[in-house]
């Protein structure tokens, strides 16, 4: 999985420094396959939580922060593309997939959907923080991971009444997402992916085949177009 990432972050044009973060990166920067697409990445052994490292990173980095998951094993440089040209801008964004095309697509799977006034949303994996002036939203997320009564917690980040429209789906998801950006000072969207498969990610076994038919109707295409292509450079010459 974490070599698929890490190909589609080097093809990448706009991404710069790659760092992987995991509680013991040792074995994974040792596996063969990973080594080959991990050119010039940096590793980071990190024993606190996701929003730890997050928070570690920011504090750090001289420009926007792009955040990922090693189970996205289906994120292309065009997937990367159009979400940091849509979020760029912005103080934080993150990036999903509406339920409609999904289903568009042709795409089997099972995903935990965000229900919102005109449509249902999954998350796709992808963040972006453009600064430290995320960090306060950052330490929330790190609240959450570590509070148990997260409920609360989000009724005191997003108000009652804004939590109230959502259940009740007389907000949408960009109106919602702009409310919680605001509560923390911030300029914040939702983005849009483009591609349905931007949020089908290995979380589950049942996950594997979906992956695998997408990324056999990829390598299809890919060679279909190189077959056109030779066939027109060969009438052509």
């Amino acid at each position: 999985m974490l070599a698929r990432v890490l190909t589609a972050l080097q093809t990448a044009p706009d991404v710069g420094k790659i760092t992987v973060v995991a509680q013991d990166t040792a074995p994974l920067a040792a596996d063969p396959q990973v080594a080959d697409a991990a050119a010039g990445v940096a590793w980071l052994d990190s024993p606190g939580s996701i929003a730890d490292a997050v928070r570690a990173a920011i504090e750090t980095a001289d420009g926007p922060l792009f955040v990922t998951t090693a189970d996205n094993v289906l994120l292309t440089p065009a997937i990367i593309a159009q979400f940091l040209a849509d979020a760029n801008g912005s103080d934080v964004a993150v990036g999903l997939v509406e339920r409609r095309s999904i289903a568009a697509a042709g795409h089997s799977t099972q995903r935990t959907w965000l229900k919102f006034r005109g449509g249902q949303w999954s998350g796709a994996n992808l963040f972006y923080l453009g600064g430290p002036q995320a960090l306060p939203l950052v330490e929330f997320w790190r609240g959450l991971e570590q509070d148990r009564k997260k409920g609360m917690k989000i009724v005191g980040a997003v108000g009652p009444l804004m939590l109230l429209g959502a259940l009740l789906r007389v907000v949408d998801i960009h109106g919602f997402a702009g409310r919680v950006a605001r509560r923390f000072g911030l300029n914040g969207k939702v983005v849009p992916m483009a591609d349905a498969a931007a949020c089908i990610d290995a979380d589950k076994p049942a996950d594997i085949p979906v992956i695998e038919a997408i990324l056999a109707q990829r390598q299809a295409a890919a060679r279909a177009s190189s077959t056109a292509a030779s066939a027109s450079a060969s009438s052509s010459s």
